[in-house]
């Protein structure tokens, strides 16, 4: 861009204090640590960020969404397990991302750090860093709207025992959602962080309301309660594989699904003051709010369960449903329960659109997008990246049309959103590992010492081994319905971005990493 000042790719210095005194002796233009002039308005605070980081990624509505697909890798202990197995590994992920986000705190995220962790590779490799994130938080925002759209749906044929769903049903109530949210966002900007935190509000009142009635109502009902051995104890193998081991792993996969958004804070880096220290905090706020709450949750939902064989053989979209039916004991009951889930996952979709379109946005600046120009544009009056916002509503309109003619093929683009997003992770933690963690400079938190090479080594370890097994099929005997197409997505996408490198590398130069020392930062941006 051309109001941009001097940057440089390699070590940035620390924080001159004269820098950061807000005024340019030359032209008075502001920058943030992309290197950037500060376009956007740092309306959120700490806890409307932890509000979009808990309500973004929706821990105990995503497993209790996934229940009925999870059962089939263990059974109920399998869910129980491989839900703290793979917590474990993300939360080393997310230490990896929030270090990074702390020292290089830029909406561009992952995209920033895999262009400066890896040195003279990183024109290429934050290339696809960049571009598999955006995919990934694309079709996560498709994703969710259409969980929401479930859900609604859902509500509707708990009430009304004789209504068949069909997917135009669906498709109609996701149009509705993508677009009343996306015009949230387009057009309520300084009320978001308000809306951020009611949001998550409504998470934290919605789990805990819904932990105390399904751990109460099944007694209050005089309906059986499962079993503590079938929820601990009783291993069952439904996948069709042979290693109880690789089904363990491959059944990972639901808890990466729940717990796979630590970098959805860190695309609000030039909208909160302090991000350096802040966006950290709020990653350390989503995941021990998120692990306590899926772990507890998954408990009450999985006593309440008496007749599994009704809850696998539901004709409900939403698989919490049927299993909320059967706790309380009642339609009403159940359709209320379902509100308590589909307000936070609203709420979630709003977070979703803002952080695909940060994404989205600092790609087009950096002129890694087609038509860059017009999709970097921030508009003066909303103060946000409309264009980029309307994009995103856009392409999610394009996915609910892939979705009323083919559920598998929807399921196949926003089923690949765990292995695009990892990809994109490791894209800038293994280069920093490579470098021996010397291509950055220290910010407000950094893991010292071997832990860090710990952390960031087992990170990296995880997202290689596990990239390769979710992109196994999901069951044994495979067809055209079942296979797992991440592989194909994943690969068929990385071509396309591989070729749109070569026809736009002359004209890229990708993020860089300022000079603090000479740069004039605008107020609050480390």
């Amino acid at each position: 861009m051309a109001d941009d000042l001097p940057v440089k790719n390699d070590l940035s210095t620390a924080v001159d204090s004269s820098a950061a005194s807000g005024e340019n002796p030359s032209d008075g233009t502001l920058i943030n640590v992309s290197g950037h002039k500060q376009e956007l308005q740092r309306n959120f605070g700490l806890i409307s960020l932890c509000g979009l980081g808990i309500t973004s990624g929706n821990t105990w509505i995503a497993l209790g969404g996934s229940v009925t697909v999870a059962i089939y890798n263990g059974g109920l202990p399998g869910i129980m397990y491989e839900f703290i197995a793979a917590s474990f590994f993300y939360w080393l992920i997310a230490a990896s991302i929030a270090e990074l986000a702390s020292a290089i705190p830029s909406s561009g995220g992952v995209y920033h750090w895999a262009t400066v962790t890896a040195g003279r590779y990183g024109r290429s490799c934050g290339w696809f860093a960049g571009w598999w994130n955006c995919l990934a938080w694309l079709f996560g925002l498709a994703s969710t709207a259409q969980i929401v759209a479930a859900q609604a749906v859902s509500m509707y044929a708990v009430q009304h025992p004789g209504f068949v769903t069909q997917r135009w049903h669906v498709f109609i109530t996701y149009l509705f959602v993508v677009w009343i949210t996306g015009l949230i966002v387009l057009y309520l900007n300084r009320a978001l962080p308000k809306i951020e935190t009611l949001g998550g509000f409504t998470v934290v009142s919605g789990v805990l309301i819904s932990i105390i009635v399904c751990a109460v109502m099944p007694k209050s009902n005089g309906a059986p309660y499962a079993s503590t051995y079938s929820i601990w104890s009783d291993w069952q193998n439904q996948t069709g594989y042979s290693s109880s081991g690789f089904v363990f792993m491959l059944g990972m996969l639901n808890g990466a699904f729940s717990v796979g958004t630590p970098d959805v804070v860190t695309h609000l880096a030039e909208e909160v003051p302090h991000p350096s220290k802040n966006i950290p905090k709020a990653i350390l706020c989503q995941f021990v709010f998120g692990f306590t709450s899926g772990f507890f949750y998954l408990i009450s939902i999985l006593y309440g369960i008496n007749d599994l064989d009704g809850v696998l053989n539901s004709s409900f979209l939403f698989p919490l449903a049927e299993i909320y039916r059967q706790t309380t004991g009642s339609a009403p009951g159940a359709v209320g329960m379902l509100f308590l889930a589909f307000l936070p996952t609203f709420m979630s979709v709003i977070g979703c659109y803002v952080t695909a379109s940060r994404v989205f946005w600092t790609l087009a600046r950096d002129n890694a997008t087609p038509f860059s120009h017009f999709f970097s544009h921030v508009d003066n009056g909303q103060h946000n990246p409309f264009r980029a916002i309307v994009f995103c509503g856009v392409f999610s309109t394009v996915m609910g049309c892939i979705y009323v003619g083919s559920s598998t093929a929807f399921s196949a683009f926003v089923g690949s959103y765990v292995v695009l997003s990892t990809l994109s992770y490791v894209a800038a933690i293994l280069p920093h590992l490579l470098s021996r963690r010397r291509n950055i400079t220290p910010g407000w938190f950094w893991m010292k010492g071997v832990i860090g090479f710990i952390v960031n080594g087992i990170s990296c370890a995880y997202i290689i081994l596990f990239i390769v097994i979710f992109c196994f099929p999901f069951a044994m005997p495979v067809d055209a319905a079942t296979m797992n197409y991440a592989s194909l997505i994943t690969g068929g996408f990385s071509l396309f971005v591989l070729a749109f490198w070569f026809v736009r590398q002359k004209d890229y130069v990708g993020p860089k990493q300022v000079v603090l020392d000479i740069a004039v930062l605008a107020k609050d941006a480390f």
